[in-house]
């Protein structure tokens, strides 16, 4: 989690503005990206939940209900994630990461709601073409 943090820094993506001490910055940034891993590993298991409603509905993904499944799934949806447009990324990451709805982080992102949601719309369909194929084919 720290060397997460100080990557932040040291890239640029946390910058100190002086509104507070060096010190209680530097331990928001930290506290902050604790949270972010948080909400990845919540968003992860939410998909993975809904995977196995659908498939109890008969129209969803099938997976498999053995240990190990779980990490199985875990990757699959890294590597569906990292597959979407840098735009559609952000844009579920804010929506889902970052608890924001679409029209807040269409601010953030410094884009019209419209685009905000045409990315999230294209983002989540994709997503889960992504990981239909990655069940069909064994991943």
């Amino acid at each position: 989690m720290l060397q997460v943090a100080y990557l932040k820094i040291l890239e640029g993506r946390a910058r100190f503005a002086g509104r507070s001490s060096f010190r209680t910055w530097l331990f928001a940034v930290i506290n902050r990206t604790a949270q972010e891993a948080r909400r990845r590993r919540w968003l992860h298991a939410v998909l993975l939940e809904r995977w196995h409603a659908k498939e109890a509905d008969g129209k969803g993904f099938s997976v498999k209900e053995e240990p190990g499944d779980a990490q199985d799934q875990n990757q699959q949806l890294s590597r569906a994630l990292a597959q979407l447009s840098p735009r559609q990324q952000e844009i579920l990451h804010l929506v889902f990461y970052q608890d924001l709805t679409v029209e807040e982080s269409a601010r953030v992102l410094g884009v019209s709601i419209g685009s905000a949601r045409t990315h999230y719309e294209r983002g989540k369909e994709r997503l889960r073409t992504l990981l239909s194929l990655e069940v069909c084919h064994g991943g």
